[in-house]
């Protein structure tokens, strides 16, 4: 394979931020991911992120928007939704009471997820989890 080659897929969607709009981030993901043993966990995944951005920033204000893009390679998806921005805190996992009604969405990403990143993206934070295809040794994600 030529050294600039590459084998993974790049898909983009930009949702304004409606609740309604979740639902079809889920649908996106589902059928891009068709037949993938991870669709169900990149869906779960893409739903939360996408609420968590229009609940927690100025993605859910009338005229605030939400972006996901999603790459697919054979080692690796990468679904990342980034965010309007107006938070006060960057997102972050936190440990919640049993009870709790919030605050439980990215904890249950990066259980489902091998791996989490949070980073600022203009003006606003994008969040990327990722699902590995093939397990390494002793099963632990590649």
């Amino acid at each position: 394979m030529h050294e600039y080659t590459s084998t993974a897929r790049v898909w983009g969607l930009s949702c304004p931020g409606f609740p309604e709009e979740v639902s079809r981030a889920r649908r996106w993901t589902r059928d891009i991911l068709r037949g993938s043993p991870l669709a169900a966990d990149a869906e779960l995944i893409v739903s939360e992120l996408s609420a968590n951005a229009i609940l927690h920033t100025a993605s859910g204000l009338e005229s605030g928007r939400f972006h996901l893009a999603l790459a697919v390679s054979p080692q690796v998806i990468a679904l990342s939704v980034t965010d309007d921005g107006g938070a006060a805190t960057a997102p972050k996992v936190e440990d919640q009471a049993e009870e709790a009604e919030h605050g439980r969405g990215l904890s249950m990403v990066s259980t489902i997820a091998h791996r989490v990143v949070v980073h600022d993206s203009d003006g606003g934070h994008t969040v990327t989890a990722e699902l590995f295809a093939q397990p390494g040794p002793e099963g632990r994600p590649c």
